[in-house]
């Protein structure tokens, strides 16, 4: 038998030492190196490992990679798989690419399961491998059959971890996408540590990894998350990955959000919104119905925000509260906004607009749970703290879009045609926009009054009078 190899890897970045050090040289993180059996890699352990199509016949030996130039490369324009999610083929940038590998992760229990499930459910001119490492077949087979399309004879269900068993069935199966659920729990028999380690979700990776390639086959991996919202393992994995999804929400509520950080053949800007369901996750086709859905246009310290995420424009509840401050030390606090900007536009409200309001308490919420970073969000900013501060209301039929800057200016803001169709979709008679966003866009085309002003106090005086 060979000699069992203890080898010191780091939690955080996954670099390895011979011995165990206190800080790690790679990340700079202490007291993050573990121990870990390792083994080398021997014919008798390879048994069942994925070969690569450069294998030499009647050998073990593979074709050395030779160089190329360049310009003798041919590009080919590889058709991406449209998959009937829409909000799925938004995020990935237009579909799944052939040969890539995804890695989606989020909370536990938020959904991350049922959405691959009910993708792979729904491919139905496809064949779908999906792993589970976590549920049995009974299991799996009790949430399809939940779905309104739990019948699926292309989608093949197996109950596995180690990946040396998973390739063999990869080869009697010949699947055109792989589902893995999740990465933590697979193991391979070429390293010895336990499942869901630094070496081992390294080395089942980077398996998977050279079976996408090799075969030009989507993989999708489940992955855990740490308490702070990390994908579990080593950061090496999200770097051997293509495309990095984050399934984000609050499990005691329906609408889940799937966002977009890391994306090889698209924007990361972009983010899907689903809903869950009795019977699985259903689309949001459009989402600011649903965030402007529970409004009340009598109530002060509300005001509608046209804003963009990737490139889908959306019109979002800004909600303000500014109480007198019950302590010394007035508090300020927001959800679903930078906390350092809501600072910003109210040293402008007390400088450039005379508002006294450091005697008070401001909290500031992002209805429906998203977190935004427009700038074109600062004037329903600074409208909702006013609106509270006065207790006096914004009329319900009236949106704003502009940034405002630390003199007390109003900015242009970018494809604000967008955000005018949206408003104008949905009902709005008025928006309040940059006086220098009028330049070479026709206001006339759209159906709502547009209030082109160029200063914060400009904005007060037409909203409060």
């Amino acid at each position: 038998m060979a000699k069992a190899r203890t080898v010191f890897f780091c939690q955080s970045c996954g670099a390895q030492s011979a011995k165990w050090i206190g800080r790690c040289p790679a990340c700079g993180e202490w007291n993050t190196y573990v121990e870990e059996v390792v083994q080398k890699e021997t014919v008798a352990t390879t048994t069942g490992q994925w070969k690569p199509a450069s294998t030499v016949p009647g050998g073990n030996l593979t074709k050395a990679a030779k160089s190329v130039p360049l310009g003798d490369i041919l590009a080919e324009d590889e058709p991406r798989i449209i998959t009937p999610d829409g909000e799925l083929n938004r995020v990935l940038g237009g579909g799944l690419v052939p040969g890539s590998i995804v890695l989606i992760g989020g909370e536990p229990g938020i959904g991350k399961s049922t959405l691959m499930l009910q993708i792979a459910l729904s491919l139905r001119k496809m064949k779908v491998l999906y792993v589970s490492g976590e549920e049995s077949e009974a299991q799996i087979k009790m949430r399809a059959e939940r779905m309104a399309d739990g019948q699926h004879p292309g989608c093949y269900i197996l109950t596995e971890t180690n990946t040396q068993n998973i390739f063999r069935q990869i080869d009697q199966v010949q699947p055109n996408i792989l589902v893995i659920d999740s990465i933590q729990t697979m193991h391979s028999t070429l390293v010895e540590s336990g499942a869901g380690s630094v070496s081992q979700v390294r080395e089942c990776t980077a398996e998977f990894l050279k079976f996408a390639k090799e075969t030009s086959t989507p993989v999708l991996l489940i992955g855990h998350i740490t308490k702070d919202g990390s994908i579990a393992g080593p950061k090496i994995l999200e770097h051997m990955v293509d495309t990095v999804l984050q399934f984000e929400g609050d499990r005691h509520m329906s609408y889940r959000i799937l966002r977009t950080t890391k994306n090889r053949f698209g924007s990361t800007s972009e983010l899907g919104i689903y809903e869950m369901q009795g019977d699985g996750l259903r689309q949001v086709s459009n989402p600011s119905e649903i965030l402007l859905s529970q409004r009340a246009e009598s109530l002060s310290g509300m005001a509608i925000g046209a804003t963009l995420e990737g490139n889908r424009p959306l019109l979002v509840e800004v909600q303000a509260l500014v109480t007198p401050a019950t302590y010394g030390t007035p508090q300020r606090s927001s959800t679903g906004f930078d906390s350092k900007r809501l600072q910003m536009l109210l040293a402008v409200l007390e400088k450039r607009a005379g508002l006294r309001l450091g005697q008070h308490d401001v909290f500031l919420n992002i209805a429906g749970g998203l977190r935004l970073d427009d700038p074109a969000l600062d004037m329903a900013v600074c409208a909702a703290v006013v609106s509270s501060l006065n207790d006096l209301p914004i009329p319900g039929d009236v949106c704003l879009a502009a940034e405002v800057g630390l003199s007390g200016e109003i900015r242009a803001v970018s494809r604000l045609d967008q955000r005018l169709a949206e408003a104008e979709k949905l009902g709005f008679r008025e928006m309040y926009v940059s006086h220098f966003n009028g330049k070479g866009l026709d206001l006339a085309r759209f159906g709502l009054k547009v209030q082109a002003v160029s200063r914060l106090d400009e904005v007060l005086n037409g909203l409060f009078g």
